[in-house]
């Protein structure tokens, strides 16, 4: 038995009529997302990052050279809003771990780009993060492991739709 076994016992011995099902799976995704977050923390943070500037940086480096977005597709890309971006851009930058590009087609905007350090830092700290979650899924055979990701998808697509680009 785990955590949820005894939180589900305890509902259903408190409330006989209500069907808990649904806990049996959100609530270890649940659980297993808090884990998780604990355990990226520390990983960022042998780094020196915290986890909103992994998504930033990563967001960045995932899209290849030259390295850069716009404020608004990091936005899009790490589910934050425009002030708090603006925030995490200029902290980012005094680290010297992003820049601000003029934008060549439109004078009024910018482009955030990666710098040297900023890309070795965020791929220093995916290597470390690949390794533990890694390590995490070795419980699960590879057929597991893929029909997981197969209905986790199915599930966030719920929340976040099908991606049009």
């Amino acid at each position: 038995m785990d955590e949820v076994d005894r939180i589900i016992a305890a509902w259903e011995r408190e409330a006989p009529t209500l069907d808990t099902e649904p806990l049996a799976v959100l609530s270890r995704v649940s659980r297993l997302a808090r884990h998780l977050d604990l355990a990226r923390r520390r990983c960022f943070a042998a780094h020196g990052l915290e986890v909103w500037e992994f998504d930033v940086l990563a967001a960045l480096r995932r899209e290849g050279p030259p390295y850069e977005l716009s404020p608004g597709e990091l936005v899009h890309q790490t589910l934050s809003s425009s002030g708090t971006m603006t925030n995490r851009i200029d902290r980012l930058a005094d680290r010297g771990l992003v820049q601000r590009q003029a934008n060549p087609d439109d004078r009024r905007g910018v482009r955030v780009r990666l710098t040297v350090q900023g890309a070795e830092t965020v791929g220093a700290a995916m290597v470390d993060l690949v390794a533990f979650e890694r390590g995490v899924l070795e419980a699960l055979p590879a057929s597991t492991r893929r029909q997981l990701a197969g209905s986790l998808r199915t599930l966030l697509a719920g929340f976040e739709g099908p991606r049009t680009s």
